[in-house]
């Protein structure tokens, strides 16, 4: 046997909407012709067919009684519209400020950009102020020379000595003595 606390228990949680989306929870509505279930659409458009046989028929009362049940389903009908209205407003409106405060960032992003760009990076400063070393005295601009600054030096490969190609022995080099350019145009005057 069950406890009537737990009877009780479930028998509130039913009474209760769920909470989930109205306009297409089927409910079970128990009318004065017996029980009619359905989407709260479906149920005004149940209760307003009989409210019309009933009316043909000529039962005053019988018809009041189905408009009153569409209305109260009407009425739930247009309530849960509302709710879901003002959430569709309230994402709207979350969604414009979102993208508002992107465009914001993106703004000052491409600004910050900017300014970057027209400001010269640290490579151009340094070469600037080498440039203006150049033309002046390094003792006048009060900058210290660090070895980051000074230019590198490469090396370069010494020179290969050339050899001279020893004659044969058949015929001996003569020895001449050595005419620099200077003394060519000596002899000439001569």
């Amino acid at each position: 046997m069950r406890s009537s606390k737990s009877r009780s228990r479930s028998k509130s949680n039913r009474n209760r909407p769920s909470g989930g989306n109205v306009v297409n929870r089927v409910f079970d509505s128990s009318g004065p012709e017996g029980k009619v279930r359905g989407t709260p659409q479906q149920i005004i458009d149940k209760y307003n067919q009989l409210a019309r046989d009933a009316q043909l028929g000529n039962d005053r009362v019988a018809a009041e009684n189905f408009q009153q049940h569409a209305e109260h389903y009407l009425r739930l009908l247009s309530e849960a519209q509302r709710e879901i209205d003002a959430r569709r407003e309230e994402q709207e409106r979350q969604n414009r400020e979102r993208q508002a405060e992107r465009d914001r960032e993106r703004a000052e992003r491409q600004e910050r950009e900017s300014n970057t760009a027209a400001e010269p990076t640290e490579t151009e400063k340094s070469d600037a102020l080498e440039v203006a070393g150049d033309t002046a005295n390094d003792d006048d601009t009060g900058l210290v020379e660090t070895p980051e600054s000074k230019p590198k030096r490469t090396r370069r490969k010494p020179r290969a000595k050339k050899v001279e190609v020893e004659e044969t022995a058949a015929a001996p080099k003569e020895a001449k003595p050595e005419e620099t350019p200077e003394d060519t145009p000596t002899k000439a005057a001569e």
